[in-house]
């Protein structure tokens, strides 16, 4: 049974995006090299807002680096050094959350991306898709069945910076649901480390809601080194969307 709210079709965006001449259709082997290039790029634009929107969600990293510009002044007594302080802290703070980042972007092109139709069009109940105007891959999004539960992870879903904002990322999302229903699927879930308001805005809007949270969440490529730690972290946030009581 469909449990959620929010409505699978909203007339007023689906008007919008056909007058766009957007289609969802499923991966085929051409589509490699721009799913890819759409996904590295929406990996790395998450460096700044990871290194510098992030802080604003950490209390602890905020009071430290207070702390250590404080001691600064205290221990040199110059107010220009002191200054030079907080900038170099996000300076550092950058280039960690761009290694790590970049690391977990290797690891993600070696993974499931390194073929996608043995990841996700080969098996039963997972499947990959890309949105489509006027003959140009401009997003994508992936759904991985998994059997212990009964559920199905929306994974990948990325759109070409230059084509936002014309609800196609809602559309993505819907297709995954419409074939989480269709595979008699009891919920889909997703994890997110997403910093900005908007993503986590889309999947409240499909209908997920958040039932868990990680403040310093271990993402794949990360060595925990101590400097490491010390200036990068990421919120890991989990959302389910039920569709049918088991």
């Amino acid at each position: 049974m469909w449990t959620s709210s929010a409505p699978l079709s909203n007339p007023i965006e689906d008007n919008y995006v056909k007058k766009d001449a957007v289609f969802i259709r499923e991966f085929e082997r051409t589509d490699h090299v721009e799913v890819r290039r759409i996904f590295c790029e929406g990996i790395m634009e998450r460096v700044p807002h990871t290194a510098y929107r992030g802080i604003l969600h950490q209390t602890q990293t905020q009071f430290l680096f207070a702390l250590l510009t404080i001691t600064c002044f205290v221990v040199t007594k110059s107010f220009a050094l002191t200054c030079c302080v907080p900038f170099i802290l996000m300076a550092v703070r950058y280039y960690y959350s761009s290694k790590v980042i970049r690391n977990y972007l290797d690891w993600a092109l070696n993974a499931d991306l390194a073929d996608i139709e043995e990841y996700y069009m080969k098996p039963t109940g997972s499947c990959f898709w890309v949105a489509v105007l006027e003959g140009q891959v401009v997003g994508m999004v992936a759904a991985q069945g998994r059997e212990d539960d009964n559920t199905v992870e929306l994974r990948r879903m990325s759109v070409d910076s230059r084509f936002r904002g014309k609800g196609i990322a809602k559309v993505l999302g819907r297709r995954v649901l419409e074939f989480a229903m269709l595979n008699n699927y009891a919920a889909v879930v997703l994890g997110t480390t997403a910093v900005k308001m908007a993503a986590h805005k889309l999947y409240e809007s499909l209908g997920f809601r958040r039932t868990s949270g990680c403040e310093d969440y271990t993402l794949r490529g990360m060595s925990r080194s101590p400097l490491e730690r010390l200036f990068f972290q990421i919120r890991y946030q989990h959302y389910r969307l039920q569709l049918r009581e088991e």
